[in-house]
């Protein structure tokens, strides 16, 4: 009987171990960030399929369709909706055109500000013998005066 009530606390104590760790999994700033991402897109849809559906679609309507969303086309007895399918065509590129230009390019001009950017093709390479710096083009060393082996560019350029 002793065996089996030690069986169970220790169960219990190892249930209450895995729930710590995952509490530290569901703590991360990565599950939290998706989380939160998750909400905001599905709240940002529906209020980017309203204004599709109450303000571009009967902006369209101004063409000459009076109720475009209601647009079907009945055949056999099954109607084909082909007008919320456009409305889902235009919900779909309104809400890349926001996430491209009020999210991917303001990113994208804040990394390339401030990441730092490696010269394309070094000037100067290391002495082989004295290891000093001298310029890529230079025969022969300025400060221990070895002939140097000629300068293969592509390599240099390559491994920077």
């Amino acid at each position: 009987m002793d065996r089996v009530r030690d069986l169970g606390g220790r169960g219990l104590r190892g249930g209450f171990n895995q729930l710590g760790d995952f509490r530290k999994f569901i703590l991360r700033g990565n599950v939290v960030d998706l989380a939160v991402g998750i909400v905001i897109g599905a709240a940002f849809t529906a209020v980017v399929t309203t204004v599709v559906a109450d303000i571009f679609t009967p902006l369209i309507g101004l063409i000459g369709i009076p109720n475009f969303s209601n647009l079907t086309q009945t055949i056999d007895g099954n109607a084909f909706k082909w007008g919320a399918v456009i409305n889902a065509i235009i919900s779909f590129l309104v809400t890349a055109a926001v996430v491209y230009f009020f999210v991917v390019k303001p990113v994208n001009a804040l990394t390339d500000r401030f990441t730092p950017h490696k010269d394309a093709t070094p000037t100067t390479r290391e002495c082989p013998f004295c290891l000093s710096t001298v310029p890529l083009k230079a025969t022969r060393c300025a400060y221990c005066t070895a002939q140097l082996p000629p300068s293969d560019t592509a390599t240099v350029g390559a491994s920077a």
